[in-house]
């Protein structure tokens, strides 16, 4: 099951981190988020020893969001120390999710 990260802990559970970080932002409103949902939870029971994997609710913490400038949701966000290293706007196919965690690793 994915993380769930806020406005407050996003520092010492993003930036912080000991490994990469999958962030999944989504809204509960979002159709499309709804379908991204379930292989993002797959996605973190995987990679549970190699990634965290977590999800922002851009509704209730739109500081984060705001910082990283979501417009458009989902929208996940791959970080390697720290740093943005990779993007994908959309649903996509699972396979496209794990192959970008794949060269995070």
């Amino acid at each position: 099951m994915a993380l769930e990260i806020t406005d407050s802990n996003f520092e010492e559970h993003v930036l912080k981190a000991d490994k990469p970080v999958v962030l999944d932002f989504w809204a509960e409103w979002c159709g499309p988020c709804r379908m991204v949902g379930p292989i993002v939870n797959e996605l973190a029971e995987e990679y549970k020893d190699k990634v965290v994997v977590g999800k922002v609710d851009v509704d209730s913490n739109p500081d984060v969001a705001m910082k990283y400038g979501i417009r458009n949701i989902p929208t996940i966000l791959f970080f390697k120390d720290g740093e943005v290293a990779d993007k994908q706007v959309g649903a996509v196919p699972k396979n496209v999710l794990a192959g970008k965690i794949e060269s995070l690793l």
